[in-house]
């Protein structure tokens, strides 16, 4: 996939009820979901096959996840990830 160097991509998550949000709280929002879920984190995990110890960390802020893994999250999780062009300010 190629984008378009004028382009400022913003990765935006929207839930089934419509909201989005930026990509600073992507993983703040995949953790909510992931609590919502009720799915203890080793149901996701044999579920999904991201790693108990992946969640884990993700769940303590240790650490992020790879790309790879928040697709299969969100698509578990009923999550839809958008990548769009940013809007462009006035006046610049």
């Amino acid at each position: 996939m190629q984008f378009h160097t004028q382009w400022h991509k913003v990765v935006v998550i929207k839930q089934v009820l419509g909201y989005s949000i930026g990509m600073s709280t992507l993983v703040d929002t995949i953790k909510k979901a992931i609590t919502a879920s009720g799915k203890t984190r080793y149901r996701i995990a044999k579920d999904t096959g991201v790693t108990q110890g992946q969640l884990s960390r993700l769940m303590t802020g240790e650490c992020g996840l790879s790309v790879e893994s928040v697709e299969i999250l969100a698509e578990y999780l009923g999550l839809e990830i958008t990548i769009k062009p940013k809007r462009r300010q006035k006046g610049r």
